[in-house]
């Protein structure tokens, strides 16, 4: 007997989650149509992979990729880096589709924005003074003083020499007049040291050891620029900057004076291909790398809106404005944005899910008393009959017992029992009025046939 009321107290629950199931079964179709539909507006996942060109392997480019590679590392990223000559090599990597290169350090200056209506810029990074070492006894002040020299102006390819050769030319050196060598930065460095060479221009950061090692040589000597105005106001792309005496080495006293030197400025640049989650990250990169400062730049200066020579992408015009996106000031990079990814699915969905549980519970709750309340049409009838005289005892008891014997297979949630337990005892009720027993009404019953 134990066991069967065990079966049947299974069989009920059984039946009451199945009643459940199909009861919101409907609604997680709708959410998962929904939820198909939206998913189709999100934008693809980041690869987990990207390749940057940044320049020869002892230049300060390279040097901040592999400080960018970490930071990416750190997010779940491999940031790739490229080796090449230079911003002029990271032009051509950037306007080709096929080097699958979307981002790379380039110097300011270098390419004219309408030959590359694709590729936007995320911002300057820093100054990137042109220094021009010279072998003299006086310090130099003019680019006319280099005129029958050797010359290291850079290699074939690389930023030093495209922003280098403009200047040249305005002051009447060429390779006519002087002997342009395209050296790299080492052997430059290495020539102007042994005397191989007269000059050198090279172009990088104040805080770079190739600066510091050559404003350190025995009768080497910057030149500081006397027509830096000048050139400011010719060429666009250059800013005039002067470094402190002393600034590079106090004990050493290097540089030896004030050196006033023309700087383009170091930028990221990205192409259509670039994914717009790592131009976020790429963003809060170069604002941690580079917004402490220089010897030529102020806390908070860079990275910066200014000094650039291709269009800002959206994304990093926002970011100067504004500031970092609003969840990856409080979320960890690949959490924020998986949220910003999906965010385009919250609103449908939203927009569904308030009206679903606005009517689901309603809809609920009816659907569980009417397991019950439909057996009162049935009393309501048998009751009538009872009042009309016009049914049998007989047949009273039997339809009660049928009633009765339904409800009991009705299933119905803990919180929807007292209905049942309700109805029971209305079918006890009748019951009693057919057995002559009502207290409210004891009628005459209609005879048996």
């Amino acid at each position: 007997m134990a066991a069967s009321r065990s079966e049947a107290k299974n069989r009920r629950l059984l039946r009451q989650l199945w009643s459940q199931i199909l009861f919101i079964a409907p609604a997680i179709l709708i959410l998962g149509a929904g939820f198909f539909l939206a998913y189709q507006f999100v934008r693809p996942a980041p690869p987990s992979r990207v390749v940057m060109a940044t320049g020869a392997e002892d230049g300060a480019y390279h040097a901040y990729g592999k400080i960018y590679a970490e930071r990416f590392r750190k997010e779940g990223f491999e940031l790739v880096l490229k080796t090449t000559a230079g911003s002029v090599e990271n032009l051509a990597l950037l306007k080709d589709e096929k080097a699958g290169v979307p981002v790379a350090f380039l110097q300011g200056g270098i390419g004219r924005p309408e030959d590359s209506p694709g590729l936007a810029s995320l911002g300057s990074l820093y100054f990137e003074p042109m220094w021009v070492f010279v072998r003299a006894a006086t310090p130099p002040r003019r680019l006319t003083e280099l005129k029958g020299k050797r010359v290291s102006i850079g290699p074939e390819g690389s930023g030093n020499r495209a922003v280098a050769l403009p200047l040249l030319e305005a002051n009447g050196i060429t390779a006519e007049t002087a002997q342009l060598l395209d050296l790299g930065i080492s052997d430059s460095v290495k020539a102007l040291e042994s005397g191989a060479i007269d000059a050198a221009i090279i172009v990088g950061a104040a805080t770079s050891r190739t600066v510091r090692t050559v404003l350190g040589m025995p009768g080497v000597l910057p030149m500081s620029f006397e027509h830096a105005d000048a050139y400011v106001r010719r060429y666009h792309y250059l800013s005039k900057v002067t470094l402190p005496m002393g600034t590079v080495d106090l004990a050493k006293n290097l540089p030896r004076e004030d050196v006033v030197l023309l700087a383009p400025t170091a930028a990221v640049v990205v192409s259509p291909e670039m994914h717009p989650a790592l131009i976020d990250l790429m963003l809060l990169t170069m604002k941690d790398t580079h917004g402490a400062g220089g010897y030529l730049e102020s806390p908070g200066e860079f990275p910066s809106a200014r000094y650039v020579t291709y269009p800002l992408e959206p994304a990093a015009q926002r970011f100067y404005e504004r500031g970092p996106p609003f969840l990856q000031r409080y979320l960890p990079f690949t959490v924020a944005n998986l949220v910003d990814r999906l965010k385009v699915m919250i609103l449908p969905l939203l927009t569904l899910l308030y009206p679903l549980f606005k009517i689901l519970p309603p809809i609920y709750n009816w659907r569980m008393t009417s397991r019950v309340n439909r057996w009162y049409k049935e009393l309501a009838a048998l009751d009538d009959q009872l009042t009309a005289h016009s049914v049998s005892r007989k047949e009273a008891h039997e339809r009660l017992d049928a009633i009765e014997h339904s409800v009991e297979q009705v299933s119905v949630p803990a919180g929807f029992a007292s209905s049942a337990y309700t109805l029971r005892t209305h079918i006890d009720y009748l019951r009693r009025k057919v057995d002559g027993r009502a207290k409210d009404e004891d009628a005459p019953l209609a005879a048996a046939n």
